[in-house]
């Protein structure tokens, strides 16, 4: 799984680094965590990037979530 999180401004200010202290939480295998420029969504981040897809709106709170449900999916 390849994950990719916007560290551009407005996403590091909504709070993209706990983002990725959620996802390494997971400890999810063979994960690839990668942080990203601006994905030009900024009004709808924090924005990442699961395996080529985007998904805005996500937040400390509701990450672990997102990427099980990817993980359940087989994506």
């Amino acid at each position: 799984m390849v994950i990719r999180i916007c560290m551009g401004s407005s996403c590091h200010l909504k709070g993209s680094y706990e983002v990725v202290e959620k996802i390494k939480a997971l400890n999810i295998e063979n994960l690839q965590l990668y942080g990203s420029l601006c994905f030009g969504k900024c009004e709808k981040g924090i924005n990442i990037e699961i395996n080529g897809k985007l998904i805005s709106n996500v937040s400390p709170e509701n990450v672990q979530e997102i990427v099980k449900k990817f993980i359940k999916e087989g994506e």
